[in-house]
């Protein structure tokens, strides 16, 4: 049995869910296979209309949901309110994505002399496995963007519900899988599963053709391996963590320290540090006004109950690990969190030299409010160090734009974030990711498995599709799309 914890007092919420069998995942699986064909051939304004009812229908449970999720998650009721909204709004966004067409890719080459007749398009992967998030119980869970990115490309999904929230996803499961039901769509287009040993048996089973994944770089290897294993290897596309270094540069430093120091400490507190966006890393200069700021919004700066005791525990040691380096020293801490799985915002300072010897262990990534702030005394330096911290979701850079040191500095660090993170934010904050077309949230590894491809916005869509060409093909036997396209 799964069962859900109150982080606030650490005692057990609602009643326990049932581990999902071996037998069931199979029979999970196979009804997925089965649903293949009826699901992609509804087409992709059948498949809009009903994306948009499991839209409708999850606004219409958010009296259910959203205590529900806050007793299992303490995310709070304003956060858990947007987010629920950013789920469904993702799902009305891939209803225009299918709308609009352009994801089948088509393409025609005439045919010509001693050349044949090429038609492309693309088509659905096939069933896919989605590993639900600890940190977003709504957004990257049971119906979040891999669901329904994968659901409008045409793939019947199956979902490995998150242990941190049992009772919130099997509901959410519910809503969804009534949504489509009554939309029209096949049996077994969306199914889910609850234990840890179902990931891995879901993974297995030959009906599964790619997998989604959101967590922590360990546990997304080890699946990633089990794809890879399997007598027909699968795709596996995970989002593991990320430190997303964030480039103070002297002007804005000196512009504006206040308003710099206020928006550091909210995006590194902000769900107590459990994003994998949170600014772990924030390079500046050695500047007095702008630390002891920093020092300032840091003290003021509250706790807050973490997700589960495994993410409070990692937290903890990872802290004490960085405490413990013999060159770094504590900046700030800030008012202790309430309950048994209470984060409390910290910073830490070292200087560049130190924290490039201690590198790459340093500059691990610690899932909750703990900062570091890397001072440095010439910003000529900061390129170098920078290249080494290896793949992330996002960098940051503030500069001040009137400064022309600042502009030429930041095309020097710029150079270097472009290569190594997939979204470079300037004079704002990595935590925030809008869900949009042009949205970009991967990175090179470690960030993700393959940095090509995105999790959120409508390319994320391009993870489960596959091109198919048709060459000299009669017309009547083309899909319906590639007959009339030029």
């Amino acid at each position: 049995m799964i069962q859900g914890y109150n982080p606030r007092t650490g005692e057990p919420a609602g009643e326990p869910v049932p581990e999902t069998t071996d037998a069931e995942v199979g029979a999970i699986a196979e009804a997925a296979a089965g649903a293949l064909d009826a699901w992609e051939g509804m087409g992709p304004g059948g498949r809009a209309a009903a994306l948009e009812a499991v839209a409708g229908a999850l606004d219409s449970a958010r009296d259910e949901l959203i205590p529900l999720a806050d007793t299992e998650t303490a995310l709070g009721v304003a956060r858990l309110t947007g987010e629920l909204a950013r789920t469904t709004g993702q799902l009305r966004m891939f209803a225009g994505v299918l709308r609009d067409g352009a994801f089948l890719d088509l393409a025609v080459s005439p045919a010509g002399e001693g050349v044949p007749e090429l038609r492309r398009i693309s088509r659905a992967i096939g069933p896919v496995a989605v590993f639900a998030a600890s940190n977003f119980p709504f957004a990257f869970s049971v119906a979040g963007g891999d669901t329904a990115s994968a659901l409008a490309a045409g793939c019947p999904v199956v979902v490995k519900a998150h242990e941190a929230h049992p009772r919130t996803s099997a509901v959410t499961a519910r809503v969804v899988a009534g949504a489509l039901a009554a939309a029209g769509a096949p049996a077994g287009t969306f199914g889910i599963v609850h234990g840890v040993a179902a990931g891995p048996s879901l993974l297995r089973h030959p009906a599964v053709c790619a997998a989604g994944f959101t967590g922590s770089a360990a546990g997304g290897n080890a699946l990633a391996r089990i794809c890879a294993e399997r007598p027909v290897p699968i795709p596996f596309h995970g989002e593991y963590g990320s430190v997303n270094p964030v480039v103070i540069l002297p002007g804005a430093a000196a512009a504006r320290p206040a308003e710099i120091a206020s928006g550091y400490a909210a995006s590194l507190t902000l769900g107590t540090g459990q994003y994998c966006t949170n600014p772990g890393l924030v390079f500046g200069p050695r500047s007095e006004p702008l630390l002891d700021a920093v020092a300032a919004e840091i003290r003021s700066a509250a706790g807050g109950a973490m997700l589960s005791q495994r993410i409070h525990d990692s937290f903890a040691a990872a802290v004490g690990e960085l405490a413990g380096e013999p060159a770094v020293r504590l900046l700030a801490t800030g008012k202790p969190g309430e309950g048994p799985w209470a984060g409390t915002p910290q910073v830490f300072t070292v200087g560049l030299g130190d924290f490039a010897a201690g590198l790459p262990g340093i500059a691990r990534e610690r899932f909750g409010p703990a900062g570091l702030f890397v001072t440095y005394e010439q910003v000529t330096d900061l390129p170098p160090v920078l290249a080494r911290l290896g793949g992330n979701l996002a960098g940051v850079i503030h500069l001040d734009p009137l400064s022309p040191g600042d502009l030429a500095a930041a095309r020097q660090v710029l150079g270097v974030l472009r290569r190594s993170a997939g979204r470079i934010v300037f004079n704002g904050w990595p935590t925030g990711v809008a869900v949009t077309a042009a949205q970009h949230h991967g990175g090179p590894w470690p960030a993700t498995s393959d940095p090509a491809h995105t999790s959120v916005g409508a390319a994320a869509i391009r993870r489960w599709l596959v091109p198919v060409a048709y060459q000299d093909c009669p017309p009547e036997l083309l899909p319906a799309p590639l007959r009339s396209a030029s």
